[in-house]
């Protein structure tokens, strides 16, 4: 068996005036050993589809198998075989970090000394501080060690590094790799789209409860057609369309616009910015910003949803 995670045509609806249906329909297969990144929006239905597949929410239908078993058939096998770091973890303040650790460690068959798990997440030295001592940063650390204690087979973060220093998220990243070079299998969540390319093997991007986009983070981005992407804003508006002269350029596969900011997605930048800035003298465009960069998953998500990661979601 290679797959640690199917699940067909899943959905969740909450009862209401009217009803809501946070996961519509959702398919996914997930591989033994990956790091796999379930990437979207907030209000794209994440948590509820990774808290359907860690057995904390039942679904309304739908099939699903963690290590080819079944909830509601072999419950206390999968938890044996799983660890769970949640969006938001409360641990006793009270406690310190080792008995927060050793009380985690009771709850499953076997697995690690709770001090060598303290290691792998940096923490040796606050051993003994309680857990209401420690800053946001060691507090993840700390939720992590207790996915990590019972030695599971596979492991959900679920927005993992959400408001966290870049330092403190760095520090996770590296916990998260090493663990996944010890041939875990990992469901990471995250709306950071830089996140998932450095960390997943795969990634599905899921917007209004349904996956739009499947692949390895090179392949998604490779979709757009070019890897760079160059964006500019103009003092004022053309007087005439510029829209299919930009798209004429060589290189060019996509145009967008959004107020007096353009983007345009590009293979080749340096064959592309000298002709647009011709273009643009001719027709008397003053450009107040001009920027190129990597392409990234989020200009796919852009491009799917046709709106930004932090935008307001639109009702389906």
């Amino acid at each position: 068996m290679t797959l640690a995670i199917r699940c067909q045509n899943l959905v969740k609806r909450y009862d209401g005036r009217p009803p809501v249906e946070a996961v519509r329909g959702l398919n996914l297969e997930i591989e033994r050993g990956e790091c796999f990144g379930l990437l979207g929006p907030n209000g794209a239905g994440k948590t509820t589809t990774i808290e359907i597949l860690e057995g904390l929410l039942t679904p309304t239908s739908g099939e699903v198998e963690v290590l080819g078993l079944r909830w509601g058939k072999a419950d206390n096998e999968i938890r044996q075989r799983i660890g769970i770091s949640l969006q938001e973890t409360r641990l006793s303040e009270k406690l310190t970090v080792l008995e927060t650790l050793r009380l985690f460690r009771s709850f499953y068959r076997e697995g690690p000394d709770p001090r060598e798990c303290l290691a792998k997440v940096s923490l040796e030295e606050k051993a003994d501080a309680r857990v209401g001592k420690l800053s946001g940063g060691q507090k993840q650390r700390l939720a992590v060690a207790c996915a990590l204690v019972g030695n599971p087979e596979l492991l959900f973060l679920d927005e993992p590094t959400t408001g966290l220093d870049p330092s403190s998220r760095r520090q996770l990243w590296e916990i998260i790799r090493e663990v996944r070079s010890a041939g875990r299998t990992i469901l990471l969540t995250t709306h950071y789209m830089d996140e998932a390319e450095r960390l997943c093997d795969r990634v599905a991007i899921v917007d209004h409860g349904q996956v739009i986009a499947l692949g390895t983070p090179r392949e998604l981005i490779a979709s757009l057609g070019g890897e760079h992407v160059i964006e500019f804003t103009l003092a004022c508006t053309p007087t005439e369309p510029i829209d299919a002269a930009l798209a004429a350029l060589p290189s060019v596969s996509e145009v967008r616009q959004e107020d007096d900011h353009w983007s345009l997605s590009v293979a080749e930048p340096h064959i592309v910015l000298p002709l647009l800035m011709e273009m643009l003298r001719e027709r008397q465009c003053e450009l107040t910003s001009l920027t190129t960069r990597h392409a990234s998953l989020e200009d796919v998500f852009v491009k799917l949803a046709g709106r930004h990661l932090d935008d307001e979601p639109v009702p389906a």
